[in-house]
């Protein structure tokens, strides 16, 4: 090992550090739900603003399957694959250096983006629960940055401990989103939910489902994200599967939930463009202890969010850094946390910039779009992944059914999703492309000589099929 070596690692010795094998399914969960419950408070109901409430309704169905799909193809690969990273070290073993530092650059842009968005929501719900109370009109920048930097600090400190109060703060969220369904009384919903009233039929018609699907994306953007964590599990193969499923499980009820108490209690022309809008369901109850449980919740789910964008991002770019995609720098662990701590640290002002923007919706789409590049890689990948390991020549901790067609299925709701962004944000779509085409002509040009393709096939795995 080089002098650089050890000091990107973070050591000041011989030995190399590496991340700790200390997370089980249940922090897997709370990293995957963890990260995308904030998308049942806020920013889901901009799909409403396209498509009508029931235009979202279907978005959110038609989204939630081509999530099932991702995090089908994940649970595979990623059990299979297991380092930090995620669907990076995905794309540097199954095909190869440019794919790779594009599916890192995805990951790093959706979670930073995704975390300004949060510490977005935390300053303006601060704000606006200051104004109803009659405090002075309150500035959200600080809010902002003290909400970043906590959580920065929090997960410098370690993984086991970041995600363990991720758990426990995700899991109040959801259970607010199930008390605040048992107190509207569902079971004679006519007394507390005006579904006939409020519901009307598509105002934009099909056209506006199609539009609506890039803000579906909302209710599940993220839980991907449970593949970051693949290198510090104890069990990759049981761990990844498990924590992944059961996430998209949760998440698919609370979607429901959801939907079925804001369209029940908001006019959809103001659900539509509503910045918190679970929380101003609760404000239509006419209950103090709903409202406090709401904000409660709204609060806590931006928080777990921002906290698991924090870990995911870091990742990434560790990764990265560790493959010399980045600077080596980056790819130091700490020698008394075993954490990322120079990439963690690194990405808080990109996080804190885009929040100063208080574009919520700007944001949220870049993050949905450096996703969904994401995705529509993962129905390639996969493809490949079995061309080149059929069944049997290798072991993996979970194999997804039915393949190709979730691949399939993936791709062509990539595709509607695209069309659906351009419709309403084509500049965005546009820009970002170009960004990411940029990005790649740098590293074709100035990067790639410094990649060890030597060391870039880590796995015990025998030669493809074909190679």
């Amino acid at each position: 090992m080089t002098a650089q070596d050890t000091t990107a690692q973070g050591g000041g010795g011989g030995e190399r550090l590496y991340l700790l094998k200390v997370l089980g399914p249940v922090h897997v969960w709370a990293l995957g739900v963890g990260i995308v419950l904030v998308g049942e408070y806020m920013g889901w109901n901009f799909s409403v603003g396209k498509g009508g409430a029931l235009g979202s309704l279907i978005a959110c169905w038609i989204i939630g399957l081509l999530y099932t799909c991702v995090a089908m193809i994940d649970s595979e690969v990623t059990s299979t694959v297991a380092a930090a990273g995620g669907q990076y070290a995905q794309a540097k073993h199954i095909i190869g250096p440019l794919m790779a530092f594009n599916v890192g650059l995805y990951l790093v842009m959706a979670y930073t983006m995704l975390e300004a968005a949060d510490a977005l929501v935390v300053g303006d719900l601060l704000v606006q629960v200051a104004a109803e109370t009659g405090y002075a009109a309150l500035d959200p920048k600080p809010f902002v940055v003290l909400t970043i930097a906590i959580l920065a600090w929090l997960n410098y400190r370690g993984v086991f401990m970041t995600l363990t109060v991720n758990f426990v703060i995700t899991a109040i969220a959801f259970i607010a989103i199930i008390l605040l369904f048992l107190g509207l009384n569902p079971w004679n919903p006519s007394e507390s939910l005006f579904h006939k009233q409020l519901l009307t039929d598509l105002p934009y018609g099909w056209i506006g489902v199609v539009a609506a699907l890039q803000f579906g994306m909302w209710y599940y953007l993220g839980i991907e994200g449970t593949c970051q964590a693949a290198e510090e599990v104890r069990s990759a193969g049981r761990s990844i599967p498990l924590g992944t499923m059961s996430g998209m499980m949760t998440l698919l009820i609370a979607a429901s939930l959801t939907w079925f108490l804001a369209s029940g209690l908001l006019p959809w022309e103001y659900l539509g463009q509503s910045g918190v809008p679970l929380y101003d369901t609760s404000r239509m109850t006419d209950s103090n202890g709903l409202q406090v449980l709401l904000f409660i919740g709204t609060l806590f789910a931006a928080v777990a969010s921002a906290n698991g964008c924090i870990n995911d991002a870091a990742r990434a770019w560790f990764s990265m850094g560790r493959d010399r995609y980045m600077p080596i720098w980056f790819g130091a662990v700490h020698p008394k946390y075993r954490t990322p701590f120079r990439s963690i640290v690194f990405l808080i002002p990109i996080a804190v910039s885009f929040a100063f923007t208080g574009l919520l919706d700007q944001v949220i789409t870049f993050s949905i779009l450096s996703g969904l590049l994401g995705y529509t890689f993962m129905s390639f990948n996969v493809v490949k992944f079995r061309n080149k390991w059929p069944l049997g020549t290798i072991k993996r901790g979970y194999v997804h059914p039915f393949h190709p067609i979730p691949a399939i299925l993936l791709l062509t709701l990539c595709s509607a999703t695209y069309f659906a962004t351009f419709l309403g944000y084509g500049t965005s779509l546009i820009s970002i492309m170009i960004f990411y085409i940029v990005a790649s002509v740098w590293f074709a040009m100035h990067r790639y000589r410094f990649v060890y393709r030597g060391d870039q096939f880590t796995m015990p795995w025998p030669r493809p099929i074909g190679h």
